[in-house]
């Protein structure tokens, strides 16, 4: 070992905050470095995660026992919070010093021990740092390439990918494969958040809260604080059985709740980058939650990006990015939309207890987002307008708009082609079942297979999708600033948006499987076509082909071998305005 790197090791040791993070760290909060798992052992890979709150990363360094200074493969995380993951394949026992850089200067440093006992988990609260590190978790477990669909039958294959998973059996149990990971919508945020504390020991909370009414938000009770992983390494039942606990608590009123409640999980957030990290959720004024997971910024030969994920009711996972068609943002009497963190329970001074922190105490002393009423005060156009300029700041050629618009569009008509075959599937596997249809406003909202394979909510968002796209040339001449005209005027641009949607509309398709296994493929054009058909193609009962808007009469409904009951579809006719006006009805 040389002199150098005794002289680095004993200054580490000395220097670092041993008691915290499952390594330690010599910079202070805005900087640490972690490492996976638990307990480092010689031959086994070790994951290494560098993760900052102050500014991008250059690189990690690595120094083994013999003093060999090594640069590490990384993959990056975008900030805030910024983050460099990297592993080293087969580590011999001993002791390695592991340093981040930026701009040639160590900004953090730790030293893992491999083969001599367990790591630390950290401070056992949701501190800077931890919140820091389960951003940068969320961001790199829903990593691909921007352009690439991601699409999963439900979390457990993304949990279950060291890959991706950077606590994959991270207490060296084999543990990730010993639980079901299926939450759905509202059960998603809920279970991320129980699975990071369990890994890291932390508490967590949750509350349970009504569904609101015509002309209130939700409201809801006491938090339950679970402390079940708190100070030890609790087993895959513990996390089966809380998890379990939580699901069956929470309903989708827990993020609609009001923007001034304090009595929340989730509370209001700034519109701005420094606020929105990946894991913040996005609550629309209907219960469903999207969860941000990567911002990809504004280049020169792109346009920038803000992707999220959501589960859908038949438990899949899809990644999702930021647009109308997705994100729906309206003022609403019964609820509080919009973007919202996480309010971790927090310890009761030495009352040897845990609260919730109120919405006065999240300020910018608290290291958690700010609390912020902004999102109260902008109408729907207002909330649009503010994020595009936050994900483009440069504003966006028209057609590069279109484009991108289109390409979320086919997304969400990607997305529908795997639950409408869901629904097929079920019903394959339960021949004579005629699944029941809710009255009235309960078809958004109920349990059973109807919540699992119809798509009222869905073919509402799709519908107003449809619109957004069609509405773009409107946009171009209410909003000219969002737009790099280039000496062109907002009419003129409008116009040539509305003939390339003529022509692109014809030229992207959608493929689906009919009743009797073959393919048929329609162009977007046609779905436009369609639209009076999809406002009642959301009952599972009837054939996919009537699923897709297909009427009796057409080539594609020939296929046809099932449809609903005629009081559903008489019921669905009543139901029809909702759907052509996007809009939900009172509960």
């Amino acid at each position: 070992m040389t002199i150098k790197y005794i002289f680095m090791l004993v200054f580490v040791l000395i220097a670092a905050d041993t008691s915290c993070a499952a390594t330690s760290s010599n910079r202070g909060d805005d900087v640490r470095i972690w490492s996976a798992p638990l307990v480092a052992r010689p031959g086994e890979k070790l994951e290494i995660m560098a993760v900052a709150t102050s500014g991008d990363l250059s690189e990690l360094l690595v120094t083994d026992s013999a003093g060999r200074r090594t640069r590490m493969d990384v993959v990056r995380g975008g900030g805030p919070p910024w983050s460099l993951r990297a592993a080293l394949p087969a580590p011999a026992r001993g002791s390695y010093l592991v340093e981040a850089t930026r701009a040639g200067k160590v900004v953090a440093s730790a030293v893992i021990q491999v083969g001599k006992g367990a790591g630390n988990r950290g401070s056992g609260e949701w501190d800077p740092s931890t919140q820091a590190l389960y951003a940068a978790w969320v961001e790199h477990l829903f990593e691909a390439p921007p352009e690439e669909s991601l699409n999963f039958p439900s979390l457990e294959p993304v949990l279950r990918d060291p890959q991706r998973n950077f606590l994959h059996d991270y207490l060296s149990r084999g543990e990730d494969s010993q639980f079901p990971a299926e939450p759905d919508c509202a059960d998603l945020p809920y279970f991320l958040r129980a699975y990071f504390a369990w890994k890291l020991g932390l508490p967590i909370s949750y509350r349970f809260c009504s569904r609101g009414s015509a002309g209130a938000p939700p409201r809801c009770g006491p938090p339950e604080v679970d402390q079940s992983f708190v100070r030890t390494a609790a087993p895959a039942g513990a996390f089966r059985k809380t998890s379990r606990r939580i699901m069956d608590r929470v309903t989708s009123g827990t993020g609609r709740t009001a923007l001034r409640d304090n009595a929340t999980d989730f509370y209001p957030v700034p519109l701005e980058r420094s606020a929105l990290w990946p894991g913040t959720v996005f609550a629309d004024p209907y219960g469903h939650t999207l969860i941000i997971v990567k911002w990809l910024p504004q280049m020169k030969e792109r346009s920038g990006l803000l992707l999220a994920v959501d589960a859908q009711p038949d438990n899949t996972i899809a990644r999702k990015r930021f647009w109308e068609g997705n994100f729906l943002f309206a003022v609403n009497p019964n609820a509080g939309p919009g973007f919202k963190a996480y309010r971790p329970p927090v310890a009761d001074g030495g009352k040897r207890g845990w609260i919730t922190p109120t919405n006065a105490a999240l300020d910018q002393r608290s290291g958690l987002p700010p609390y912020s009423l902004e999102q109260a005060n902008l109408t729907p156009g207002d909330f649009y307008a503010r994020m595009e300029r936050l994900i483009n700041p440069r504003g966006l050629d028209p057609e590069e708009a279109y484009e991108a618009t289109l390409d979320a569009l086919m997304e969400q008509l990607e997305t529908r082609v795997g639950s409408v075959a869901n629904g097929e599937e079920y019903l394959r596997a339960h021949p004579r079942t005629v699944i029941p249809m809710p009255r009235g406003p309960s078809i958004f909202e109920t349990v059973g297979p109807w919540e699992d394979f119809a798509t009222p909510s869905r073919d509402m968002r799709l519908l107003i999708a449809l619109r957004v796209l069609a509405d773009l040339p409107e946009r171009i001449r209410r909003h000219p600033e969002l737009y790099l005209l280039k000496g062109e005027s907002a009419a003129a641009a409008a116009a040539r948006i509305e003939r390339l949607h003529a022509r692109r509309s014809r030229e992207r398709f959608v493929t689906y499987s009919r009743s009797d296994g073959s393919s048929w493929r329609l162009s977007l054009a046609e779905v436009y076509a369609r639209r009076q058909g999809l406002e009642i193609a959301y009952n599972p009962n009837d054939c996919v082909e009537r699923r897709w808007g297909a009427a009796p009469g057409t080539p594609d409904f020939a296929t046809c071998r099932r449809r609903a009951p005629a009081e559903q579809r008489e019921r669905m006719e009543k139901y029809r305005p909702w759907f052509r006006e996007a809009r939900r009805p009172p509960r």
